[in-house]
């Protein structure tokens, strides 16, 4: 099998503190990294890498691992550019928009469903994101939802069955009957190819108690809960994250006192991800990163790309906005951005750059991280690494 050492990297991000500087992020200067095959083998000081097959020069730019994407909805149609402009002209955003995506993803095709998809997929590699989590959500029917959750799992392995996005317009008048589908004959359909189940727990969408039959059922369905928790407003979504050890409460926008303290007693079960593109959409308020992370919860940062409420695919642009409206430093972004990611899939062999960990790896046209922040908007990512392969 063929080796690649990447040599005469300038800073590398291991995020192991015992591989380098100490530090969460685990620096080292002046590095090296040899790939094996779809793993890598070796890191270390670049004077005392082992010989390679091939070789890469970095010319003294930084590399960090792969983004993890733990929290995106890409299997949809349609478009929701009046709905942009519209909020951007002073409407409130709330969940009902949803509907105009599940329409339009009703009457595509499976081929034009994938194809949005793989334009996607290709957009997030092309800025660095090697590993990405997606749902379903926008069929709200037993077809159409395992369709997309079809669709999804031929491109990735972390598929979320989210039947219960919203209540279906089909059961308008009877909220009930849809959540007994979809705890049901939905569910019996969509598990098979999906790892999660998610809920969108807020006003306008399912309350507390249907949130807790609906991940309860997909649990004993042998599926691993997560929530959509406290976007909108306060309310049961965080404690039942927790209570139900949820991989991760997601969004995290409004959060009482004893949110915070659940997330933190509970850092090594269930991650606190936040996704500032929402709030960047939709004008809303920031999620308090520096509350969460003094309080000692896990933080991820990812996209929540979605045509209707954050329809960017770049890390990047979250972590600048983490680190300008959400109180975190340059290094915890990065790190949300990458190990809080694979923390909030339950990944140990993605957000690394450690020996025996997968072979995902971001070349950034710069010398320092530091310059995701730094220079915002500025497209740094100039090569990509995914299962030891260059896709970039």
């Amino acid at each position: 099998m063929t080796t690649t050492a990447i040599t005469n990297i300038g800073s590398l991000v291991t995020n192991d503190p015992a591989l380098g500087d100490g530090s969460p992020l685990g620096l080292i200067e002046n590095a090296a990294v040899v790939i094996d095959g779809g793993t890598v083998a070796w890191v270390g000081p670049a004077d005392k890498a082992p010989a390679a097959d091939e070789s890469f020069d970095a010319r003294g730019r930084a590399v960090i691992p792969g983004f993890v994407d733990s929290h995106s909805h890409l299997v949809f149609a349609g478009d929701r550019t009046a709905e942009f402009n519209a909020r951007m002209s002073g409407r409130s955003y709330s969940a009902g928009g949803i509907r105009t995506t599940v329409a339009a993803t009703r009457a595509a095709t499976d081929a034009e469903l994938e194809a949005n998809l793989l334009r996607h997929l290709d957009e997030a590699r092309r800025q660095g994101t090697t590993t990405f989590e997606t749902k379903s959500g926008y069929g709200l029917t037993v077809a159409d939802e395992a369709r997309a959750l079809r669709i999804a799992a031929a491109h990735t392995e972390e598929v979320t069955y989210l039947g219960a996005h919203i209540v279906s317009p089909d059961y308008a008048e009877d909220p009930a009957g849809y959540v007994d589908l979809v705890t049901g004959e939905m569910l019996t359909a969509c598990a098979p190819h999906a790892r999660w189940v998610d809920v969108f727990c807020e006003k306008g969408a399912f309350d507390g108690d249907q949130a807790r039959a609906i991940l309860t059922a997909g649990a004993a369905a042998g599926l691993i809960p997560r929530v959509h928790a406290n976007q909108l407003s306060y309310g049961p979504g965080v404690q039942l994250a927790v209570e139900l050890e949820a991989a991760s409460a997601d969004h995290c926008t409004h959060l009482t006192d004893a949110d915070v303290d659940a997330l933190a007693q509970a850092a090594d079960t269930t991650v606190a991800t936040l996704l500032p593109g929402a709030e960047f959409s939709t004008r809303a308020q920031w999620p308090d990163a520096r509350r969460l992370i003094d309080a000692g919860a896990t933080v991820a940062l990812s996209t929540d790309c979605n045509p209707g409420s954050s329809y960017t695919s770049s890390m990047p642009f979250c972590i600048a906005l983490a680190v300008r409206d959400m109180r975190m430093t340059p290094d915890e972004a990065l790190w949300a951005a990458t190990a809080g990611g694979a923390r909030a899939l339950r990944r140990s062999d993605v957000g690394t750059v450690t020996p025996g960990a997968r072979a995902d790896l971001a070349l950034l046209d710069a010398p320092s991280h530091v310059h995701l922040a730094y220079r915002p908007g500025v497209p740094l990512v100039s090569a990509v690494w995914q299962r030891g392969v260059r896709a970039v």
